[in-house]
């Protein structure tokens, strides 16, 4: 047995059976640099997953290397919050500024689950109720709480939750009663069902609507822009408060603005992140107007929120996002990837849909006899990009969309390797499924 083949044997004896792996031969990586990493077997991909959109600016980066060595050398790497961290300090100022919101405080944790639950928290014991209100195929997390207003079956262990949850709509334009419509008048529609459900399935005191700009696992769906602008109207009516969940659409990935939200016009009363803000390093934390955050009463830490080391490395990634001005650069990118792949997406039958902002987009995949969508077509693409040297992940809410989000630092040759690539994939996918229906009728 080779000793790739028994590091996979050893992982399925330890690990969890719902801990999948990505490829039919599961990779593991053992170097980075810049954009590219490369597995235990010599091969070098592109990479335009990034850990799940965590690596944000790309592979041993100067920057971020020498921040953490300088903290490492100190001889403290923990001391916890109930000390002064400076780099926490120097990090809340940064973020506060640039959130917008007004005398916006920042909390700290490792992860964006943690950092749903906190604002989950806040908005809770601020409006004294149990009631939220979340999108349909959305994705917040994997704790209790967080699956509770995970609005996507295939994540969501258990039928009951902490909390009281009505789903809207807003990511669904797919569905047969929205077919045709503007983006005007499905915004008109989401709105009038918000109102319908304020009225008939909840008490009226509803704590907070929680939203992802872009929904990362439900497959980069999104609502138009304007949407959540036009629902906040009807929240502010109420007193209902609205978290946006940033942790994959911040730092200025859609390049259309530094928050995700900032699409729609508004400003949330709380915003959550993590993700790409360590550059790989564990951090997740909340924005929030400064009266949400100090309201509660109870005495409350974060162990390792706040830590030297991850802080270290969160301020040089938010430094370099803002001196290479890499907002500008993802939409730059992302223009030419998803515009490149619209225009070639009339070649191929399997593709029905090409969508993003900035450096976040996807493919969604359809069966091109039935219209259904297709998981198998989507593992397919997957697997033929590898073979070509690019990684690439996968969601939505019937598991058939491919989606991309390159560092934020990927070059103009890069965008152009990786959009040929996609497309030398897809042409691969395509004839593949084509010669199975073929043999499929001739039998």
């Amino acid at each position: 047995m080779s000793e790739h083949a028994n590091l996979l044997r050893r992982h399925r004896a330890v690990m969890p059976s719902w801990m999948a792996l990505n490829y039919q031969d599961p990779i593991e990586i053992v170097g980075g640099k810049g954009n590219r990493v490369t597995d235990a077997e010599g091969e070098t991909y592109l990479d335009f997953f990034t850990g799940i959109l965590t690596n944000m600016i790309g592979y041993d980066v100067p920057e971020v290397r020498e921040a953490v060595e300088r903290q490492l050398a100190t001889g403290v790497v923990h001391t916890s919050t109930a000390y002064l961290l400076r780099g926490q300090v120097e990090l809340a100022e940064k973020i506060a500024r640039l959130s917008g919101i007004p005398d916006a405080k920042v909390f700290f944790a490792n992860s964006g689950t943690e950092a749903n639950e906190t604002a989950l928290l806040l908005a809770a014991y601020a409006r004294r109720s149990d009631q939220v209100l979340a999108m349909r195929q959305s994705y917040h997390g994997r704790s209790f709480g967080a699956t509770g207003i995970t609005g996507n079956r295939a994540w969501t262990n258990l039928s009951y939750s902490p909390l009281n949850v009505h789903f809207l709509h807003g990511a669904d334009r797919h569905l047969p009663q929205f077919a045709g419509m503007s983006d005007e008048a499905y915004v008109d529609a989401c709105v009038q069902d918000l109102r319908h459900v304020l009225a008939t399935a909840t008490g009226g005191d509803v704590a907070a609507l929680i939203a992802e700009p872009i929904q990362g696992v439900g497959g980069f769906t999104m609502a138009p822009d304007g949407l959540f602008a036009a629902y906040k109207e009807v929240l502010d009516e109420a007193g209902i408060l609205f978290i946006s969940d940033e942790v994959q659409t911040a730092w200025g990935r859609t390049g259309q603005g530094f928050w995700g939200i900032d699409n729609h016009g508004v400003t949330p009363d709380m915003m959550t992140f993590a993700k790409g803000l360590g550059n790989g390093f564990a951090v997740g934390g909340v924005v929030a107007r400064g009266e949400l955050m100090d309201a509660l009463h109870a005495v409350g830490l974060s162990t390792f929120g706040g830590n030297p080391i991850s802080m270290a490395a969160a301020n040089a990634t938010l430094d370099y996002v803002l001196d290479h001005d890499l907002q500008a650069n993802a939409a730059k990118q992302g223009a030419t990837i998803i515009g490149g792949l619209r225009d070639a997406s009339a070649r191929f039958p399997v593709v029905k849909d090409v969508r993003g902002k900035g450096l976040m987009f996807a493919i969604e995949l359809a069966d091109p006899e039935t219209g259904e969508p297709s998981s198998p077509l989507a593992a397919a693409l997957m697997e033929a990009a590898r073979e070509r040297g690019l990684l690439v992940g996968k969601g939505g809410l019937y598991g058939n969309v491919v989606r991309m989000a390159p560092p934020l630092t990927l070059t103009d040759a890069e965008a152009l390797e990786g959009l040929g690539i996609l497309i030398a994939s897809l042409e691969s996918v395509t004839a593949d499924a084509a010669a199975k229906a073929a043999t499929g009728k001739t039998a």
